[in-house]
Protein backbone atom coordinates (compact mmCIF):
# COMPACT_ATOMS: atom_id res chain seq x y z
CA UNK A 1 0.00 0.00 0.00
CA UNK A 2 2.76 2.44 0.91
CA UNK A 3 4.63 1.70 -2.33
CA UNK A 4 1.47 2.40 -4.32
CA UNK A 5 0.94 5.61 -2.39
CA UNK A 6 4.56 6.64 -3.04
CA UNK A 7 4.22 5.87 -6.76
CA UNK A 8 0.96 7.78 -6.96
CA UNK A 9 2.59 10.75 -5.25
CA UNK A 10 5.46 10.71 -7.78
CA UNK A 11 3.08 10.32 -10.73
CA UNK A 12 0.91 13.23 -9.61
CA UNK A 13 3.97 15.43 -9.07
CA UNK A 14 5.43 14.55 -12.46
CA UNK A 15 2.09 15.09 -14.19
CA UNK A 16 1.92 18.58 -12.67
CA UNK A 17 5.56 19.26 -13.61
CA UNK A 18 4.98 18.03 -17.16
CA UNK A 19 1.96 20.28 -17.61
CA UNK A 20 3.84 23.25 -16.18
CA UNK A 21 6.87 22.66 -18.42
CA UNK A 22 4.65 22.29 -21.50
CA UNK A 23 2.79 25.48 -20.64
CA UNK A 24 6.01 27.43 -19.97
CA UNK A 25 7.89 26.25 -23.06
CA UNK A 26 4.78 26.49 -25.23
CA UNK A 27 4.26 30.08 -24.08
CA UNK A 28 7.92 30.94 -24.78
CA UNK A 29 7.77 29.39 -28.26
CA UNK A 30 4.46 31.01 -29.12
CA UNK A 31 5.38 34.53 -28.06
CA UNK A 32 8.87 34.28 -29.57
CA UNK A 33 7.44 33.25 -32.94
CA UNK A 34 4.72 35.90 -32.69
CA UNK A 35 7.29 38.62 -31.90
CA UNK A 36 9.56 37.58 -34.79
CA UNK A 37 6.61 37.62 -37.17
CA UNK A 38 5.36 40.96 -35.88
CA UNK A 39 8.84 42.50 -36.28
CA UNK A 40 9.12 41.30 -39.88
CA UNK A 41 5.63 42.59 -40.67
CA UNK A 42 6.48 46.01 -39.24
CA UNK A 43 9.60 46.06 -41.35
CA UNK A 44 7.69 45.18 -44.53
CA UNK A 45 4.99 47.73 -43.77
CA UNK A 46 7.64 50.40 -43.29
CA UNK A 47 9.25 49.48 -46.60
CA UNK A 48 5.89 49.48 -48.39
CA UNK A 49 5.19 53.00 -47.11
CA UNK A 50 8.60 54.23 -48.35
CA UNK A 51 9.48 52.00 -51.31
CA UNK A 52 12.17 54.31 -52.62
CA UNK A 53 14.36 54.30 -49.49
CA UNK A 54 17.77 52.85 -50.10
CA UNK A 55 19.29 50.08 -48.01
CA UNK A 56 17.81 48.45 -44.92
CA UNK A 57 15.58 50.03 -42.28
CA UNK A 58 17.59 52.30 -40.03
CA UNK A 59 15.19 53.11 -37.20
CA UNK A 60 16.54 52.24 -33.76
CA UNK A 61 15.45 48.75 -32.70
CA UNK A 62 13.82 47.96 -36.08
CA UNK A 63 14.33 44.47 -37.47
CA UNK A 64 16.84 44.21 -40.34
CA UNK A 65 16.13 41.27 -42.66
CA UNK A 66 17.19 40.68 -46.29
CA UNK A 67 14.36 41.83 -48.54
CA UNK A 68 13.46 42.70 -52.11
CA UNK A 69 10.60 44.56 -53.76
CA UNK A 70 8.75 43.20 -56.77
CA UNK A 71 6.72 45.53 -58.97
CA UNK A 72 4.58 44.66 -61.92
CA UNK A 73 5.98 46.56 -64.88
CA UNK A 74 4.44 47.51 -68.26
CA UNK A 75 3.60 44.60 -70.48
CA UNK A 76 3.65 42.07 -67.65
CA UNK A 77 7.34 42.53 -66.90
CA UNK A 78 8.56 42.52 -63.33
CA UNK A 79 10.88 45.05 -61.82
CA UNK A 80 12.97 43.93 -58.84
CA UNK A 81 14.66 46.40 -56.53
CA UNK A 82 17.07 45.85 -53.62
CA UNK A 83 17.52 42.21 -54.57
CA UNK A 84 21.26 42.05 -54.17
CA UNK A 85 21.01 39.18 -51.69
CA UNK A 86 18.83 37.06 -54.00
CA UNK A 87 19.15 35.51 -57.46
CA UNK A 88 16.04 36.93 -59.15
CA UNK A 89 16.97 36.48 -62.79
CA UNK A 90 14.39 33.74 -63.36
CA UNK A 91 11.24 35.36 -64.75
CA UNK A 92 9.25 32.13 -64.30
CA UNK A 93 10.15 32.04 -60.64
CA UNK A 94 9.02 35.62 -60.16
CA UNK A 95 5.78 34.90 -62.00
CA UNK A 96 5.11 31.95 -59.68
CA UNK A 97 5.70 34.16 -56.67
CA UNK A 98 3.20 36.71 -57.94
CA UNK A 99 0.65 33.99 -58.70
CA UNK A 100 0.92 32.57 -55.18
CA UNK A 101 0.75 35.99 -53.58
CA UNK A 102 -2.28 37.07 -55.59
CA UNK A 103 -4.11 33.96 -54.37
CA UNK A 104 -3.45 34.93 -50.77
CA UNK A 105 -4.18 37.93 -48.61
CA UNK A 106 -2.32 41.15 -48.00
CA UNK A 107 0.35 39.29 -46.10
CA UNK A 108 1.41 35.70 -45.81
CA UNK A 109 4.26 33.24 -45.71
CA UNK A 110 5.74 31.10 -48.47
CA UNK A 111 7.06 28.20 -46.47
CA UNK A 112 8.94 26.45 -49.31
CA UNK A 113 10.92 29.59 -50.13
CA UNK A 114 11.33 30.86 -46.53
CA UNK A 115 9.78 34.16 -47.59
CA UNK A 116 7.17 36.39 -46.02
CA UNK A 117 5.39 39.00 -48.17
CA UNK A 118 3.46 42.21 -47.87
CA UNK A 119 1.30 43.20 -50.85
CA UNK A 120 0.32 46.76 -51.73
CA UNK A 121 -2.10 47.00 -54.62
CA UNK A 122 -3.35 50.24 -56.10
CA UNK A 123 -5.19 50.83 -59.39
CA UNK A 124 -2.72 50.01 -62.13
CA UNK A 125 0.19 49.04 -59.89
CA UNK A 126 1.21 46.07 -57.77
CA UNK A 127 4.06 46.14 -55.28
CA UNK A 128 5.09 43.16 -53.20
CA UNK A 129 7.69 43.31 -50.44
CA UNK A 130 9.42 40.00 -49.69
CA UNK A 131 11.65 39.37 -46.68
CA UNK A 132 13.84 36.35 -46.06
CA UNK A 133 12.77 34.63 -42.84
CA UNK A 134 15.45 31.94 -42.87
CA UNK A 135 16.93 33.45 -39.70
CA UNK A 136 13.49 33.24 -38.09
CA UNK A 137 13.27 29.54 -38.93
CA UNK A 138 16.75 28.95 -37.57
CA UNK A 139 15.93 30.86 -34.39
CA UNK A 140 12.79 28.81 -33.84
CA UNK A 141 14.58 25.52 -34.54
CA UNK A 142 17.32 26.39 -32.06
CA UNK A 143 14.70 27.46 -29.54
CA UNK A 144 12.79 24.19 -30.02
CA UNK A 145 16.00 22.22 -29.55
CA UNK A 146 16.88 24.19 -26.42
CA UNK A 147 13.40 23.75 -24.97
CA UNK A 148 13.49 20.00 -25.55
CA UNK A 149 16.92 19.62 -23.93
CA UNK A 150 16.00 21.88 -21.00
CA UNK A 151 12.65 20.11 -20.64
CA UNK A 152 14.25 16.65 -20.52
CA UNK A 153 16.88 17.81 -18.03
CA UNK A 154 14.20 19.52 -15.91
CA UNK A 155 12.02 16.41 -16.06
CA UNK A 156 14.90 14.23 -14.85
CA UNK A 157 15.74 16.64 -12.02
CA UNK A 158 12.11 16.93 -10.93
CA UNK A 159 11.73 13.15 -11.11
CA UNK A 160 14.62 12.67 -8.68
CA UNK A 161 13.28 15.44 -6.42
CA UNK A 162 9.78 13.93 -6.54
CA UNK A 163 11.10 10.52 -5.49
CA UNK A 164 12.99 12.06 -2.58
CA UNK A 165 10.01 14.24 -1.67
CA UNK A 166 7.68 11.24 -1.84
CA UNK A 167 9.89 9.33 0.57
CA UNK A 168 9.98 12.30 2.93
CA UNK A 169 6.23 12.97 2.69
CA UNK A 170 5.22 9.33 3.10
CA UNK A 171 7.54 8.75 6.06
CA UNK A 172 4.99 9.95 8.69
CA UNK A 173 2.32 7.77 7.07
CA UNK A 174 4.72 4.84 7.06
CA UNK A 175 5.57 5.39 10.71
CA UNK A 176 1.88 5.66 11.61
CA UNK A 177 1.18 2.48 9.65
CA UNK A 178 3.96 0.62 11.44
CA UNK A 179 2.76 1.95 14.79
CA UNK A 180 -0.77 0.85 14.01
CA UNK A 181 0.39 -2.64 13.05
CA UNK A 182 2.52 -2.84 16.19
CA UNK A 183 -0.39 -1.54 18.28
CA UNK A 184 -2.74 -4.20 16.91
CA UNK A 185 -0.13 -6.91 17.46
CA UNK A 186 0.55 -5.76 21.03
CA UNK A 187 -3.15 -5.46 21.88
CA UNK A 188 -3.80 -8.93 20.46
CA UNK A 189 -0.93 -10.32 22.51
CA UNK A 190 -2.21 -8.70 25.70
CA UNK A 191 -5.71 -10.07 25.13
CA UNK A 192 -4.56 -13.53 24.11
CA UNK A 193 -3.36 -14.65 27.54
CA UNK A 194 -6.52 -13.83 29.53
CA UNK A 195 -8.70 -15.21 26.73
CA UNK A 196 -6.75 -18.46 26.79
CA UNK A 197 -7.16 -18.72 30.57
CA UNK A 198 -10.90 -17.99 30.33
CA UNK A 199 -11.47 -20.55 27.57
CA UNK A 200 -9.44 -23.22 29.34
CA UNK A 201 -11.25 -22.76 32.66
CA UNK A 202 -14.64 -22.62 30.92
CA UNK A 203 -13.94 -25.92 29.15
CA UNK A 204 -12.86 -27.52 32.44
CA UNK A 205 -16.04 -26.26 34.12
CA UNK A 206 -18.06 -28.18 31.56
CA UNK A 207 -16.25 -31.39 32.43
CA UNK A 208 -18.45 -33.79 34.45
CA UNK A 209 -15.41 -34.83 36.48
CA UNK A 210 -14.83 -31.30 37.78
CA UNK A 211 -15.42 -31.18 41.55
CA UNK A 212 -16.93 -28.26 43.44
CA UNK A 213 -13.66 -26.80 44.91
CA UNK A 214 -12.11 -26.88 41.46
CA UNK A 215 -15.19 -25.26 39.98
CA UNK A 216 -14.98 -22.41 42.48
CA UNK A 217 -11.28 -21.91 41.73
CA UNK A 218 -11.89 -21.91 37.97
CA UNK A 219 -14.75 -19.44 38.32
CA UNK A 220 -12.42 -17.15 40.27
CA UNK A 221 -9.83 -17.46 37.53
CA UNK A 222 -12.39 -16.55 34.88
CA UNK A 223 -13.55 -13.57 36.94
CA UNK A 224 -9.96 -12.38 37.49
CA UNK A 225 -9.05 -12.66 33.80
CA UNK A 226 -12.31 -10.97 32.78
CA UNK A 227 -11.55 -8.04 35.04
CA UNK A 228 -8.05 -7.86 33.60
CA UNK A 229 -9.46 -7.81 30.06
CA UNK A 230 -11.99 -5.16 31.03
CA UNK A 231 -9.17 -3.00 32.41
CA UNK A 232 -7.20 -3.39 29.21
CA UNK A 233 -10.19 -2.60 26.99
CA UNK A 234 -11.00 0.48 29.09
CA UNK A 235 -7.40 1.66 28.72
CA UNK A 236 -7.55 1.11 24.96
CA UNK A 237 -10.81 3.04 24.72
CA UNK A 238 -9.34 5.84 26.83
CA UNK A 239 -6.29 5.98 24.58
CA UNK A 240 -8.54 6.21 21.53
CA UNK A 241 -10.56 9.01 23.16
CA UNK A 242 -7.37 10.88 24.01
CA UNK A 243 -6.06 10.53 20.45
CA UNK A 244 -9.30 11.81 18.98
CA UNK A 245 -10.95 13.91 21.65
CA UNK A 246 -8.57 16.57 23.02
CA UNK A 247 -8.55 18.60 19.82
CA UNK A 248 -12.35 18.78 19.99
CA UNK A 249 -12.47 19.74 23.67
CA UNK A 250 -13.12 23.36 24.55
CA UNK A 251 -10.06 24.69 26.34
CA UNK A 252 -10.42 26.95 29.36
CA UNK A 253 -8.18 28.54 31.95
CA UNK A 254 -7.32 25.80 34.45
CA UNK A 255 -6.01 26.43 37.96
CA UNK A 256 -3.32 23.77 37.78
CA UNK A 257 -2.30 24.31 41.42
CA UNK A 258 -5.79 23.49 42.66
CA UNK A 259 -6.15 20.63 40.13
CA UNK A 260 -2.95 18.89 41.29
CA UNK A 261 -3.87 19.40 44.97
CA UNK A 262 -7.29 17.83 44.37
CA UNK A 263 -5.73 14.93 42.42
CA UNK A 264 -3.36 14.17 45.32
CA UNK A 265 -6.12 13.84 47.93
CA UNK A 266 -7.52 10.42 46.84
CA UNK A 267 -4.00 8.96 46.76
CA UNK A 268 -3.15 9.84 50.36
CA UNK A 269 -5.03 6.87 51.91
CA UNK A 270 -3.91 4.57 49.08
CA UNK A 271 -0.26 5.46 49.64
CA UNK A 272 -0.73 5.11 53.41
CA UNK A 273 -2.09 1.58 52.97
CA UNK A 274 0.90 0.75 50.75
CA UNK A 275 3.30 2.01 53.41
CA UNK A 276 4.28 5.12 51.43
CA UNK A 277 4.54 8.73 52.49
CA UNK A 278 3.04 11.34 50.17
CA UNK A 279 4.54 14.85 50.27
CA UNK A 280 3.60 17.89 48.17
CA UNK A 281 5.17 21.23 47.32
CA UNK A 282 2.68 23.08 45.13
CA UNK A 283 3.04 26.76 44.34
CA UNK A 284 -0.34 28.55 44.28
CA UNK A 285 -2.06 30.37 41.42
CA UNK A 286 -0.39 28.54 38.53
CA UNK A 287 -2.84 28.53 35.62
CA UNK A 288 -2.69 26.94 32.18
CA UNK A 289 -5.01 26.69 29.20
CA UNK A 290 -6.36 23.28 28.33
CA UNK A 291 -8.78 20.51 29.20
CA UNK A 292 -9.19 20.21 32.96
CA UNK A 293 -10.33 16.58 32.86
CA UNK A 294 -7.36 15.51 30.72
CA UNK A 295 -4.82 17.41 32.81
CA UNK A 296 -6.25 15.81 35.94
CA UNK A 297 -5.84 12.44 34.23
CA UNK A 298 -2.12 13.16 33.66
CA UNK A 299 -1.61 13.90 37.37
CA UNK A 300 -3.50 10.76 38.36
CA UNK A 301 -1.49 8.59 35.95
CA UNK A 302 1.82 9.85 37.37
CA UNK A 303 0.62 9.39 40.97
CA UNK A 304 -0.69 5.89 40.26
CA UNK A 305 2.57 5.00 38.51
CA UNK A 306 4.56 6.20 41.55
CA UNK A 307 2.31 4.19 43.89
CA UNK A 308 2.84 0.99 41.90
CA UNK A 309 6.60 1.22 41.48
CA UNK A 310 7.81 3.00 44.65
CA UNK A 311 9.84 1.00 47.15
CA UNK A 312 7.88 0.10 50.32
CA UNK A 313 8.37 2.69 53.03
CA UNK A 314 9.49 5.31 50.53
CA UNK A 315 8.29 8.86 50.02
CA UNK A 316 6.41 10.02 46.93
CA UNK A 317 7.02 13.72 46.29
CA UNK A 318 4.74 15.86 44.14
CA UNK A 319 6.08 19.28 43.12
CA UNK A 320 4.56 22.06 41.01
CA UNK A 321 6.61 25.20 40.39
CA UNK A 322 6.88 28.00 37.89
CA UNK A 323 9.59 27.57 35.30
CA UNK A 324 10.49 31.00 34.00
CA UNK A 325 7.72 33.39 32.99
CA UNK A 326 5.85 31.22 30.51
CA UNK A 327 6.10 27.64 31.75
CA UNK A 328 5.45 25.53 34.81
CA UNK A 329 6.94 22.21 35.87
CA UNK A 330 5.08 19.33 37.50
CA UNK A 331 7.19 16.48 38.89
CA UNK A 332 6.35 13.23 40.66
CA UNK A 333 9.32 11.49 42.28
CA UNK A 334 9.50 8.13 44.07
CA UNK A 335 12.31 5.90 45.31
CA UNK A 336 12.64 2.70 43.38
CA UNK A 337 14.73 0.50 41.16
CA UNK A 338 16.77 2.58 38.72
CA UNK A 339 15.36 2.88 35.20
CA UNK A 340 17.93 2.22 32.49
CA UNK A 341 18.61 4.85 29.78
CA UNK A 342 17.08 2.51 27.20
CA UNK A 343 13.89 2.18 29.24
CA UNK A 344 13.76 5.95 29.75
CA UNK A 345 13.61 6.36 25.95
CA UNK A 346 10.86 3.78 25.47
CA UNK A 347 8.82 4.13 28.63
CA UNK A 348 6.19 6.36 26.98
CA UNK A 349 5.60 3.93 24.10
CA UNK A 350 2.36 1.99 24.05
CA UNK A 351 2.40 -1.40 25.78
CA UNK A 352 5.96 -0.83 26.95
CA UNK A 353 6.64 -2.04 30.49
CA UNK A 354 9.90 -1.82 32.38
CA UNK A 355 8.79 -4.64 34.65
CA UNK A 356 7.12 -7.33 32.54
CA UNK A 357 5.78 -9.00 35.68
CA UNK A 358 3.49 -6.01 36.28
CA UNK A 359 1.07 -7.31 33.61
CA UNK A 360 -0.78 -9.29 36.22
CA UNK A 361 -1.10 -6.13 38.34
CA UNK A 362 -3.36 -4.50 35.73
CA UNK A 363 -0.41 -2.60 34.26
CA UNK A 364 -0.51 -2.72 30.49
CA UNK A 365 1.99 -0.02 29.57
CA UNK A 366 -0.72 2.38 28.38
CA UNK A 367 -0.93 4.92 31.21
CA UNK A 368 2.25 6.83 30.41
CA UNK A 369 1.41 6.68 26.69
CA UNK A 370 -1.96 8.30 27.45
CA UNK A 371 -0.22 10.98 29.55
CA UNK A 372 2.28 11.59 26.74
CA UNK A 373 -0.54 12.12 24.20
CA UNK A 374 -2.36 14.54 26.51
CA UNK A 375 0.76 16.59 27.31
CA UNK A 376 1.77 16.74 23.64
CA UNK A 377 -1.69 18.01 22.66
CA UNK A 378 -1.31 20.72 25.33
CA UNK A 379 1.94 21.85 23.66
CA UNK A 380 3.95 20.56 26.60
CA UNK A 381 6.71 18.05 27.20
CA UNK A 382 6.90 14.95 29.38
CA UNK A 383 10.01 12.98 30.26
CA UNK A 384 11.53 10.81 32.99
CA UNK A 385 14.84 10.83 34.84
CA UNK A 386 16.43 8.27 37.11
CA UNK A 387 19.31 9.17 39.44
CA UNK A 388 20.39 8.42 43.01
CA UNK A 389 17.71 5.79 43.51
CA UNK A 390 14.95 8.30 42.69
CA UNK A 391 12.77 8.02 39.60
CA UNK A 392 11.16 11.31 38.62
CA UNK A 393 8.59 12.07 35.94
CA UNK A 394 8.41 15.66 34.70
CA UNK A 395 5.69 17.54 32.85
CA UNK A 396 6.40 21.00 31.46
CA UNK A 397 3.38 23.05 30.32
CA UNK A 398 3.01 26.60 29.01
CA UNK A 399 1.26 28.82 31.53
CA UNK A 400 -1.77 30.96 30.65
CA UNK A 401 -0.86 34.59 29.98
CA UNK A 402 -2.54 37.22 32.11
Amino acid sequence: MLKKLRRKFVCINMAIVTVMLCVIFGTVLYFTQANLKADSLRMMESIAENPYQMGLPSSAGETRLPYFILRAGPGGAYIVTNGGNFDLSDEAFLRDLVTVVEAGGQTGTLEEYHLRYWREQTPGTLMIVFVDITSEYNTMQNLWRSCILIGLASFAVFLVLSILLARWAIRPVEQAWQQQRQFVADASHELKTPLTVILTNAELLQSPDCEEPARSRMADNILTMSRQMRGLVEDLLELARVDDGIARTVWTRVDLSRLVSDAVLPFEPVCFEAGLTLETDIQPDITVRGSESHLRQVAEILLDNARKYADPGGTVTVTLTRQGRRHCLLSVADPGEAISPEDLKNIFKRFYRVDKARAMDHSYGLGLSIADSIVTDHHGKIWAESAGGINTFFVSLPTAQQ
